[in-house]
Protein backbone atom coordinates (compact mmCIF):
# COMPACT_ATOMS: atom_id res chain seq x y z
CA UNK A 1 0.00 0.00 0.00
CA UNK A 2 2.81 2.23 0.67
CA UNK A 3 6.24 0.48 -0.48
CA UNK A 4 6.75 3.96 -2.90
CA UNK A 5 8.47 5.60 0.29
CA UNK A 6 10.98 3.32 1.08
CA UNK A 7 11.37 4.53 4.61
CA UNK A 8 9.75 3.19 7.65
CA UNK A 9 8.43 5.95 10.23
CA UNK A 10 11.49 6.29 12.57
CA UNK A 11 14.03 6.88 9.37
CA UNK A 12 11.23 9.31 7.97
CA UNK A 13 10.59 11.18 11.53
CA UNK A 14 14.46 11.54 12.07
CA UNK A 15 14.55 12.87 8.52
CA UNK A 16 12.07 14.77 8.09
CA UNK A 17 12.88 16.96 11.96
CA UNK A 18 16.56 16.73 11.19
CA UNK A 19 15.84 18.79 7.97
CA UNK A 20 13.55 21.25 10.10
CA UNK A 21 16.54 22.28 12.70
CA UNK A 22 18.53 22.67 9.56
CA UNK A 23 16.27 25.11 7.99
CA UNK A 24 16.14 27.33 11.33
CA UNK A 25 19.80 27.00 11.49
CA UNK A 26 19.65 28.70 8.31
CA UNK A 27 16.82 31.11 8.49
CA UNK A 28 18.78 32.10 11.84
CA UNK A 29 21.91 32.84 10.34
CA UNK A 30 20.75 35.53 7.77
CA UNK A 31 21.60 39.25 9.18
CA UNK A 32 19.87 40.59 6.39
CA UNK A 33 16.69 42.03 7.11
CA UNK A 34 15.59 41.45 3.69
CA UNK A 35 17.15 38.09 3.19
CA UNK A 36 15.54 34.56 4.82
CA UNK A 37 12.64 36.14 6.47
CA UNK A 38 9.77 33.57 6.98
CA UNK A 39 7.35 35.23 6.06
CA UNK A 40 9.00 36.10 2.86
CA UNK A 41 7.21 36.39 -0.41
CA UNK A 42 8.48 36.40 -3.70
CA UNK A 43 7.07 37.92 -6.29
CA UNK A 44 5.43 35.98 -8.51
CA UNK A 45 4.71 37.13 -12.18
CA UNK A 46 2.37 33.96 -12.78
CA UNK A 47 -2.00 34.67 -12.36
CA UNK A 48 -3.34 34.50 -9.05
CA UNK A 49 -4.20 31.17 -7.69
CA UNK A 50 -7.68 30.88 -8.63
CA UNK A 51 -6.56 30.44 -12.57
CA UNK A 52 -5.87 26.93 -11.69
CA UNK A 53 -9.77 26.11 -11.30
CA UNK A 54 -9.82 27.21 -15.30
CA UNK A 55 -7.28 24.11 -15.84
CA UNK A 56 -8.41 20.57 -15.30
CA UNK A 57 -5.48 19.16 -13.80
CA UNK A 58 -4.57 15.16 -14.38
CA UNK A 59 -5.53 12.47 -11.48
CA UNK A 60 -2.23 11.47 -9.65
CA UNK A 61 -2.22 8.00 -8.89
CA UNK A 62 1.34 8.84 -6.52
CA UNK A 63 0.36 5.86 -3.71
CA UNK A 64 -0.19 3.56 -6.18
CA UNK A 65 3.19 3.65 -7.86
CA UNK A 66 5.50 1.52 -5.89
CA UNK A 67 8.83 2.87 -8.20
CA UNK A 68 7.75 6.26 -6.85
CA UNK A 69 10.49 7.89 -4.19
CA UNK A 70 9.76 11.32 -4.07
CA UNK A 71 9.77 13.47 -1.20
CA UNK A 72 8.37 16.80 -2.20
CA UNK A 73 4.94 17.19 -3.93
CA UNK A 74 6.55 19.57 -6.21
CA UNK A 75 9.13 17.02 -7.65
CA UNK A 76 6.21 14.77 -8.64
CA UNK A 77 6.64 14.49 -12.62
CA UNK A 78 2.63 14.61 -12.47
CA UNK A 79 2.77 18.12 -10.85
CA UNK A 80 5.72 19.11 -12.51
CA UNK A 81 4.26 18.29 -15.87
CA UNK A 82 1.33 19.85 -15.29
CA UNK A 83 2.08 23.62 -15.18
CA UNK A 84 0.36 24.32 -11.58
CA UNK A 85 3.80 25.33 -10.31
CA UNK A 86 4.18 28.34 -12.61
CA UNK A 87 0.68 29.49 -11.64
CA UNK A 88 0.33 28.78 -8.18
CA UNK A 89 1.90 31.70 -5.65
CA UNK A 90 4.81 30.54 -3.34
CA UNK A 91 2.85 30.39 -0.49
CA UNK A 92 0.27 27.60 -1.81
CA UNK A 93 2.97 25.83 -2.85
CA UNK A 94 4.55 25.82 0.86
CA UNK A 95 1.09 24.49 1.40
CA UNK A 96 0.62 22.17 -0.69
CA UNK A 97 4.03 20.78 0.44
CA UNK A 98 2.99 20.57 4.27
CA UNK A 99 -0.42 18.82 3.23
CA UNK A 100 1.79 16.01 1.18
CA UNK A 101 3.91 15.76 4.02
CA UNK A 102 1.22 14.87 6.51
CA UNK A 103 -0.01 12.14 3.78
CA UNK A 104 3.49 10.45 3.01
CA UNK A 105 3.85 10.47 7.09
CA UNK A 106 0.88 8.51 7.37
CA UNK A 107 2.03 6.04 4.60
CA UNK A 108 5.45 6.16 6.45
CA UNK A 109 4.01 5.40 9.46
CA UNK A 110 1.33 2.55 8.44
CA UNK A 111 4.30 0.55 7.03
CA UNK A 112 6.26 0.60 10.21
CA UNK A 113 3.01 -0.09 11.90
CA UNK A 114 2.73 -3.23 9.44
CA UNK A 115 6.11 -4.20 10.12
CA UNK A 116 5.58 -4.65 14.14
CA UNK A 117 2.62 -6.54 13.04
CA UNK A 118 3.35 -8.96 10.86
CA UNK A 119 7.13 -9.51 11.41
CA UNK A 120 7.02 -9.41 15.47
CA UNK A 121 3.54 -9.94 16.40
CA UNK A 122 2.30 -12.45 13.92
CA UNK A 123 6.02 -14.24 14.25
CA UNK A 124 4.93 -18.13 15.38
CA UNK A 125 8.23 -18.38 17.35
CA UNK A 126 7.15 -15.90 19.40
CA UNK A 127 3.49 -16.41 19.54
CA UNK A 128 4.71 -19.72 21.46
CA UNK A 129 6.96 -18.16 23.63
CA UNK A 130 4.38 -15.62 24.70
CA UNK A 131 1.18 -16.29 27.05
CA UNK A 132 -1.54 -14.78 26.07
CA UNK A 133 -1.95 -12.26 28.50
CA UNK A 134 1.77 -11.04 28.33
CA UNK A 135 1.55 -11.10 24.25
CA UNK A 136 -1.56 -8.98 25.39
CA UNK A 137 -0.07 -6.20 27.42
CA UNK A 138 3.30 -6.30 25.06
CA UNK A 139 0.99 -5.33 21.73
CA UNK A 140 -2.06 -3.90 23.60
CA UNK A 141 -4.56 -2.78 20.98
CA UNK A 142 -2.28 -2.39 17.76
CA UNK A 143 -4.53 -4.12 15.17
CA UNK A 144 -6.88 -1.49 16.06
CA UNK A 145 -4.14 1.33 15.85
CA UNK A 146 -3.31 -0.26 12.76
CA UNK A 147 -7.04 -0.53 11.40
CA UNK A 148 -7.59 3.22 11.73
CA UNK A 149 -4.32 4.34 10.47
CA UNK A 150 -5.19 2.55 7.04
CA UNK A 151 -8.29 4.10 7.08
CA UNK A 152 -7.50 7.43 7.60
CA UNK A 153 -4.33 6.68 4.85
CA UNK A 154 -6.96 5.51 2.49
CA UNK A 155 -9.11 8.77 3.10
CA UNK A 156 -6.19 10.80 2.19
CA UNK A 157 -4.50 8.76 -0.70
CA UNK A 158 -8.30 9.31 -2.49
CA UNK A 159 -8.31 13.29 -1.92
CA UNK A 160 -4.94 13.56 -3.29
CA UNK A 161 -6.09 11.17 -6.54
CA UNK A 162 -8.56 13.98 -6.42
CA UNK A 163 -6.78 16.52 -8.34
CA UNK A 164 -3.26 17.11 -8.53
CA UNK A 165 -3.77 20.70 -6.28
CA UNK A 166 -4.75 19.06 -2.93
CA UNK A 167 -7.74 20.72 -1.49
CA UNK A 168 -7.13 20.28 2.17
CA UNK A 169 -6.39 17.52 4.27
CA UNK A 170 -7.65 19.07 7.76
CA UNK A 171 -10.90 18.04 6.82
CA UNK A 172 -10.16 14.52 6.88
CA UNK A 173 -7.73 14.64 10.27
CA UNK A 174 -10.62 16.31 11.98
CA UNK A 175 -13.81 13.50 11.21
CA UNK A 176 -11.25 10.54 12.32
CA UNK A 177 -9.59 12.52 14.92
CA UNK A 178 -13.32 12.62 16.88
CA UNK A 179 -14.46 9.24 14.97
CA UNK A 180 -11.91 6.84 15.49
CA UNK A 181 -8.44 7.97 17.30
CA UNK A 182 -9.61 7.07 20.61
CA UNK A 183 -7.80 3.99 20.35
CA UNK A 184 -4.34 5.97 20.90
CA UNK A 185 -5.53 6.68 23.90
CA UNK A 186 -6.35 3.29 24.99
CA UNK A 187 -2.73 2.15 23.63
CA UNK A 188 -0.83 5.18 25.26
CA UNK A 189 -2.24 4.69 28.25
CA UNK A 190 -1.17 0.98 28.52
CA UNK A 191 2.70 2.62 28.05
CA UNK A 192 3.80 1.95 31.55
CA UNK A 193 2.55 -1.30 31.82
CA UNK A 194 3.68 -2.23 28.29
CA UNK A 195 7.63 -1.30 28.97
CA UNK A 196 7.53 -3.01 32.12
CA UNK A 197 6.28 -5.90 30.60
CA UNK A 198 9.18 -6.19 27.95
CA UNK A 199 11.55 -5.54 30.64
CA UNK A 200 10.64 -8.00 32.70
CA UNK A 201 10.09 -11.07 29.68
CA UNK A 202 13.91 -9.68 28.42
CA UNK A 203 15.23 -10.49 31.95
CA UNK A 204 13.16 -13.85 32.64
CA UNK A 205 12.60 -15.10 29.42
CA UNK A 206 15.86 -16.29 27.38
CA UNK A 207 13.86 -17.42 24.59
CA UNK A 208 11.97 -14.32 24.30
CA UNK A 209 15.22 -12.26 23.97
CA UNK A 210 16.88 -14.51 21.47
CA UNK A 211 14.07 -14.10 18.70
CA UNK A 212 13.54 -10.30 19.48
CA UNK A 213 17.75 -10.17 18.93
CA UNK A 214 17.01 -12.17 15.04
CA UNK A 215 13.88 -10.68 14.14
CA UNK A 216 15.52 -7.35 14.71
CA UNK A 217 18.45 -8.06 12.97
CA UNK A 218 16.34 -8.95 9.75
CA UNK A 219 17.18 -6.38 7.25
CA UNK A 220 13.50 -5.32 7.29
CA UNK A 221 13.93 -3.61 10.24
CA UNK A 222 16.70 -1.28 8.77
CA UNK A 223 18.52 -1.78 12.26
CA UNK A 224 15.83 -0.30 14.12
CA UNK A 225 14.82 -1.93 17.71
CA UNK A 226 11.69 -3.51 18.55
CA UNK A 227 11.45 -1.16 21.13
CA UNK A 228 11.15 1.81 18.31
CA UNK A 229 8.05 -0.26 16.96
CA UNK A 230 6.10 -0.34 20.03
CA UNK A 231 6.36 3.39 20.90
CA UNK A 232 5.18 4.82 17.16
CA UNK A 233 1.36 5.26 18.30
CA UNK A 234 2.58 8.21 20.88
CA UNK A 235 5.02 9.67 18.31
CA UNK A 236 2.71 9.57 15.64
CA UNK A 237 -0.37 11.25 17.66
CA UNK A 238 2.08 13.75 18.68
CA UNK A 239 3.75 15.03 14.99
CA UNK A 240 0.47 14.47 13.30
CA UNK A 241 -0.80 17.52 15.64
CA UNK A 242 2.16 19.02 14.36
CA UNK A 243 1.88 18.70 11.33
CA UNK A 244 -1.23 20.31 11.38
CA UNK A 245 -0.26 23.40 13.09
CA UNK A 246 2.35 23.51 10.04
CA UNK A 247 -0.52 23.42 7.91
CA UNK A 248 -2.55 25.95 9.95
CA UNK A 249 0.23 28.32 9.78
CA UNK A 250 0.41 28.38 5.93
CA UNK A 251 -3.42 28.76 5.17
CA UNK A 252 -4.99 32.22 4.54
CA UNK A 253 -6.26 33.85 7.85
CA UNK A 254 -9.55 33.95 8.21
CA UNK A 255 -10.22 31.06 5.23
CA UNK A 256 -12.55 27.97 5.34
CA UNK A 257 -9.09 26.32 5.61
CA UNK A 258 -8.06 27.91 8.45
CA UNK A 259 -11.14 27.35 10.35
CA UNK A 260 -11.01 23.67 9.48
CA UNK A 261 -7.38 23.45 10.46
CA UNK A 262 -7.99 24.87 13.82
CA UNK A 263 -10.34 22.51 14.61
CA UNK A 264 -8.47 19.62 13.50
CA UNK A 265 -6.04 20.75 15.69
CA UNK A 266 -7.78 21.55 18.70
CA UNK A 267 -9.86 17.64 18.48
CA UNK A 268 -5.77 16.24 18.38
CA UNK A 269 -4.64 18.35 21.36
CA UNK A 270 -7.87 16.43 23.27
CA UNK A 271 -6.93 13.12 22.32
CA UNK A 272 -2.71 14.26 22.89
CA UNK A 273 -3.72 15.42 26.50
CA UNK A 274 -5.82 12.52 26.55
CA UNK A 275 -3.01 10.34 25.91
CA UNK A 276 -0.77 12.26 28.05
CA UNK A 277 -2.88 12.01 31.09
CA UNK A 278 -3.34 8.26 30.72
CA UNK A 279 0.24 7.72 31.13
CA UNK A 280 0.67 10.11 33.89
CA UNK A 281 -2.26 8.55 35.86
CA UNK A 282 -1.01 5.02 35.67
CA UNK A 283 2.88 6.01 36.93
CA UNK A 284 1.41 8.21 39.85
CA UNK A 285 -1.02 6.13 41.55
CA UNK A 286 1.97 3.34 41.79
CA UNK A 287 4.23 6.75 43.06
CA UNK A 288 2.29 8.08 45.62
CA UNK A 289 1.17 4.40 46.88
CA UNK A 290 5.14 3.84 47.27
CA UNK A 291 5.47 7.12 48.63
CA UNK A 292 2.61 6.69 51.58
CA UNK A 293 4.44 3.67 52.49
CA UNK A 294 7.77 5.82 53.13
CA UNK A 295 6.30 8.38 55.34
CA UNK A 296 5.77 8.61 59.31
CA UNK A 297 4.48 11.29 60.43
CA UNK A 298 6.05 13.06 63.87
CA UNK A 299 3.29 15.39 63.76
CA UNK A 300 -0.86 14.88 62.66
CA UNK A 301 -0.92 12.48 59.82
CA UNK A 302 -1.77 13.98 56.49
CA UNK A 303 -3.34 11.66 54.11
CA UNK A 304 -1.27 11.50 50.98
CA UNK A 305 -3.23 9.43 48.49
CA UNK A 306 -5.65 11.63 46.54
CA UNK A 307 -6.95 11.00 42.93
CA UNK A 308 -5.71 14.83 42.32
CA UNK A 309 -2.51 14.86 43.69
CA UNK A 310 0.65 14.20 42.05
CA UNK A 311 4.68 14.62 42.93
CA UNK A 312 6.72 17.91 41.52
CA UNK A 313 9.79 16.96 43.30
CA UNK A 314 11.63 15.58 45.88
CA UNK A 315 15.03 15.03 47.36
CA UNK A 316 17.42 16.33 49.62
CA UNK A 317 18.28 19.66 51.34
CA UNK A 318 20.67 21.49 53.99
CA UNK A 319 18.92 23.32 56.72
CA UNK A 320 20.59 25.76 58.33
CA UNK A 321 20.86 25.28 62.38
CA UNK A 322 20.29 28.06 64.75
CA UNK A 323 20.17 31.58 64.83
CA UNK A 324 22.75 33.63 62.04
CA UNK A 325 24.38 34.83 65.70
CA UNK A 326 25.88 31.38 66.91
CA UNK A 327 27.57 30.18 63.39
CA UNK A 328 31.08 31.34 64.22
CA UNK A 329 33.70 28.24 63.21
CA UNK A 330 30.76 26.06 63.39
CA UNK A 331 30.69 25.32 59.87
CA UNK A 332 30.08 21.51 59.97
CA UNK A 333 27.24 21.69 61.85
CA UNK A 334 26.00 24.69 60.52
CA UNK A 335 23.59 22.91 58.23
CA UNK A 336 21.36 19.53 58.89
CA UNK A 337 20.12 17.15 56.33
CA UNK A 338 16.41 17.56 55.57
CA UNK A 339 13.77 16.00 52.91
CA UNK A 340 11.54 17.38 50.70
CA UNK A 341 8.53 15.98 49.25
CA UNK A 342 6.45 18.60 46.91
CA UNK A 343 3.25 17.49 45.59
CA UNK A 344 0.90 19.45 43.10
CA UNK A 345 -0.67 20.84 46.36
CA UNK A 346 1.00 20.34 49.37
CA UNK A 347 4.66 20.30 50.65
CA UNK A 348 5.92 17.77 53.10
CA UNK A 349 9.20 18.22 55.16
CA UNK A 350 10.88 15.25 56.48
CA UNK A 351 14.14 13.63 58.12
CA UNK A 352 15.23 10.61 56.54
CA UNK A 353 15.34 7.90 59.07
CA UNK A 354 16.92 4.23 58.90
CA UNK A 355 14.78 1.93 56.68
CA UNK A 356 14.57 4.05 54.10
CA UNK A 357 11.76 5.67 55.85
CA UNK A 358 11.18 9.22 56.21
CA UNK A 359 9.56 11.46 59.31
CA UNK A 360 7.42 13.89 58.58
CA UNK A 361 8.13 17.09 60.76
CA UNK A 362 6.25 19.94 58.94
CA UNK A 363 3.52 20.75 56.24
CA UNK A 364 1.98 23.28 54.18
CA UNK A 365 -0.36 23.92 51.07
CA UNK A 366 1.77 24.48 48.37
CA UNK A 367 -0.58 27.62 47.72
CA UNK A 368 0.61 28.84 50.95
CA UNK A 369 4.77 28.92 50.31
CA UNK A 370 7.06 31.34 49.28
CA UNK A 371 10.60 31.68 48.25
CA UNK A 372 13.63 34.02 48.46
CA UNK A 373 16.49 33.65 47.56
CA UNK A 374 19.82 34.99 49.43
CA UNK A 375 22.30 36.94 48.28
CA UNK A 376 25.51 35.36 47.91
CA UNK A 377 27.66 35.73 51.03
CA UNK A 378 30.59 33.60 50.66
CA UNK A 379 31.08 29.91 50.07
CA UNK A 380 28.95 28.62 52.61
CA UNK A 381 26.11 29.94 51.76
CA UNK A 382 25.98 30.31 48.25
CA UNK A 383 22.73 28.46 47.32
CA UNK A 384 20.73 29.05 49.46
CA UNK A 385 17.28 30.23 50.15
CA UNK A 386 14.76 31.18 52.33
CA UNK A 387 11.30 28.98 52.25
CA UNK A 388 8.42 30.46 54.22
CA UNK A 389 5.14 28.76 55.39
CA UNK A 390 2.57 31.06 55.48
CA UNK A 391 0.69 28.43 57.69
CA UNK A 392 2.53 25.18 58.69
CA UNK A 393 1.17 21.92 60.69
CA UNK A 394 0.75 24.06 63.59
CA UNK A 395 -0.94 27.00 61.63
CA UNK A 396 1.73 29.34 62.49
CA UNK A 397 4.23 31.03 60.02
CA UNK A 398 7.80 29.12 59.85
CA UNK A 399 10.83 30.01 57.97
CA UNK A 400 13.26 27.70 57.00
CA UNK A 401 16.67 28.60 55.47
CA UNK A 402 17.97 25.82 53.08
CA UNK A 403 21.10 25.51 50.77
CA UNK A 404 20.89 23.30 47.91
CA UNK A 405 23.79 21.47 46.49
CA UNK A 406 23.84 23.94 42.77
CA UNK A 407 22.68 26.87 41.68
CA UNK A 408 20.33 24.91 39.14
CA UNK A 409 19.38 22.83 41.89
CA UNK A 410 18.53 26.05 43.73
CA UNK A 411 16.05 27.50 41.02
CA UNK A 412 14.66 24.24 40.21
CA UNK A 413 13.73 24.11 43.85
CA UNK A 414 12.26 27.70 44.24
CA UNK A 415 10.49 27.52 41.12
CA UNK A 416 8.80 24.36 42.07
CA UNK A 417 8.06 25.76 45.18
CA UNK A 418 6.54 29.01 44.09
CA UNK A 419 5.19 28.41 40.27
CA UNK A 420 3.56 32.36 40.16
CA UNK A 421 7.16 33.72 41.09
CA UNK A 422 8.72 35.67 38.14
CA UNK A 423 11.07 33.89 36.14
CA UNK A 424 14.42 35.37 34.69
CA UNK A 425 12.70 36.35 31.35
CA UNK A 426 8.88 36.82 30.71
CA UNK A 427 6.54 34.15 29.17
CA UNK A 428 5.22 34.70 26.13
CA UNK A 429 1.79 33.47 27.07
CA UNK A 430 1.43 37.10 28.96
CA UNK A 431 3.08 39.50 26.52
CA UNK A 432 4.26 39.35 23.51
CA UNK A 433 7.62 40.45 23.96
CA UNK A 434 11.29 39.19 22.55
CA UNK A 435 12.32 36.56 24.78
CA UNK A 436 15.11 34.03 24.44
CA UNK A 437 14.24 30.89 22.26
CA UNK A 438 16.11 27.37 21.90
CA UNK A 439 15.83 24.46 19.47
CA UNK A 440 16.57 21.21 20.53
CA UNK A 441 19.07 19.34 18.64
CA UNK A 442 19.51 16.56 20.52
CA UNK A 443 16.31 14.80 22.07
CA UNK A 444 16.09 14.91 26.08
CA UNK A 445 14.16 12.46 27.92
CA UNK A 446 13.00 14.01 31.34
CA UNK A 447 14.59 12.41 34.64
CA UNK A 448 12.92 13.85 37.19
CA UNK A 449 9.02 15.15 37.48
CA UNK A 450 9.91 19.03 37.22
CA UNK A 451 12.30 18.49 33.81
CA UNK A 452 10.69 18.50 30.43
CA UNK A 453 11.09 15.69 27.60
CA UNK A 454 12.46 17.18 24.20
CA UNK A 455 11.55 15.97 20.89
CA UNK A 456 13.95 16.96 17.84
CA UNK A 457 13.29 20.47 16.60
CA UNK A 458 11.09 21.45 19.83
CA UNK A 459 11.59 25.11 20.32
CA UNK A 460 10.87 26.82 23.57
CA UNK A 461 11.00 30.15 25.18
CA UNK A 462 13.86 30.22 27.21
CA UNK A 463 11.95 31.52 31.02
CA UNK A 464 15.36 30.76 33.27
CA UNK A 465 18.53 29.54 32.60
CA UNK A 466 21.33 28.82 35.33
CA UNK A 467 25.04 29.02 35.45
CA UNK A 468 26.17 25.37 35.45
CA UNK A 469 24.20 24.17 32.70
CA UNK A 470 20.07 24.42 32.70
CA UNK A 471 17.13 25.65 31.39
CA UNK A 472 13.99 26.53 32.04
CA UNK A 473 11.85 26.66 29.12
CA UNK A 474 8.08 26.46 27.44
CA UNK A 475 7.46 24.76 24.23
CA UNK A 476 5.66 26.61 22.21
CA UNK A 477 3.46 24.11 20.83
CA UNK A 478 1.63 22.80 23.91
CA UNK A 479 2.57 25.96 26.20
CA UNK A 480 4.51 22.85 28.65
CA UNK A 481 7.24 23.82 31.36
CA UNK A 482 10.09 21.95 32.54
CA UNK A 483 13.81 22.22 32.91
CA UNK A 484 16.36 20.09 30.51
CA UNK A 485 20.16 20.67 30.10
CA UNK A 486 21.09 23.90 27.84
CA UNK A 487 23.39 21.19 25.40
CA UNK A 488 20.46 19.73 24.49
CA UNK A 489 19.77 22.92 22.15
CA UNK A 490 20.93 25.88 20.07
CA UNK A 491 19.97 29.42 21.20
CA UNK A 492 17.61 30.91 18.83
CA UNK A 493 19.72 34.70 17.48
CA UNK A 494 17.68 36.22 15.29
CA UNK A 495 15.12 38.19 16.51
CA UNK A 496 13.06 37.99 13.61
CA UNK A 497 12.91 34.48 13.34
CA UNK A 498 12.13 34.54 17.15
CA UNK A 499 8.99 36.98 16.75
CA UNK A 500 8.10 34.60 13.74
CA UNK A 501 7.98 31.96 15.93
CA UNK A 502 5.42 33.60 18.36
CA UNK A 503 3.18 34.60 15.75
CA UNK A 504 3.01 31.29 14.35
CA UNK A 505 2.41 30.14 17.93
CA UNK A 506 -0.13 32.80 18.78
CA UNK A 507 -2.11 32.51 15.89
CA UNK A 508 -1.91 28.08 16.05
CA UNK A 509 -3.85 28.47 19.67
CA UNK A 510 -5.83 32.12 19.03
CA UNK A 511 -8.64 30.01 19.05
CA UNK A 512 -8.31 29.22 22.99
CA UNK A 513 -10.05 31.02 25.55
CA UNK A 514 -6.99 33.08 26.96
CA UNK A 515 -7.37 32.10 30.66
CA UNK A 516 -7.28 28.36 30.00
CA UNK A 517 -4.46 28.56 28.07
CA UNK A 518 -2.11 30.21 30.40
CA UNK A 519 -3.70 27.70 33.03
CA UNK A 520 -2.67 24.91 30.99
CA UNK A 521 0.83 26.56 30.75
CA UNK A 522 1.34 25.78 34.39
CA UNK A 523 -0.25 22.51 34.36
CA UNK A 524 3.07 20.50 34.78
CA UNK A 525 4.31 23.23 37.46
Amino acid sequence: LCSFLGLLYQEYRDKSTREEIETRRLQDSQTDPEEGSPSEETPSEAEPTSTTENKAPPQINLLRNSNSRFNLWQDLPEVQNSGVLSILQPDEIKLQEAMFELVTSEASYYKSLNLLVSHFMENERLKKILHQSEAHILFSNVLDVMAVSERFLLDLEQRVEENIVISDVCDIVYQHTVNHFSVYITYVSNQTYQERAYKQLLQDKPAFREVISQLELDPKCKGLSFSSFLILPFQRITRLKLLVQNILKKVEEKSDRESTALDAHKELETVVKACNEGVRKMSRTEQMISIQKKLEFKIKSVPIISHSRWLLKQGELQQMNGPKTSRTLRTKKLFREIYLFLFNDLLVICRQIPGDKYQVFDSAPRGLLRVEELEDQGQSLANVFILRLLENADDREASYMLKASSQSEMKRWMISLAPNRRTKFVSFTSRLVDCPQIQCVHPYVAQQPDELSLELADVLNILDKTDDGWIFGERLHDQERGWFPSSMGEEILNPKIRAQNLKECFRVHKSDDSQRRKLGSRNRQ
